[in-house]
């Protein structure tokens, strides 16, 4: 089981705690991870990634194993300890301005 955890915000609109647990079948990639997500959690489809083009939405970062995945392909292999469930998979929202 991979483990996400979701901002504030996106736990309100999907009605869940701090941290899912998603069944991804094959490679687990961002795009994997995502995909499963919205699948559970409709309502959160067009928040994190874009409808049409499923681009991250500017606001939005990813990070696991204390690095900082937002710029990496969506199709990139996670690292194993994601994939294994022992590292968390983190959305994060990020602020602007300071």
């Amino acid at each position: 089981m991979i483990r996400v955890v979701l901002p504030f915000h996106l736990q309100r609109l999907a009605n869940t705690g701090r941290e899912v647990e998603l069944q991804v079948d094959g490679p687990v990639t961002q795009r994997s991870i995502l995909d499963a997500l919205e699948a559970r959690y409709p309502t959160l489809q067009g928040t994190i990634r874009d409808h049409a083009t499923k681009e991250r939405r500017a606001f939005i970062r990813f990070f696991a194993c204390g690095e900082d995945l937002s710029l990496e392909s969506p199709d990139a292999a996670l690292p194993e300890l994601v994939a294994n469930g022992t590292e968390k998979f983190m959305i994060v929202g990020a602020m602007a301005g300071g």
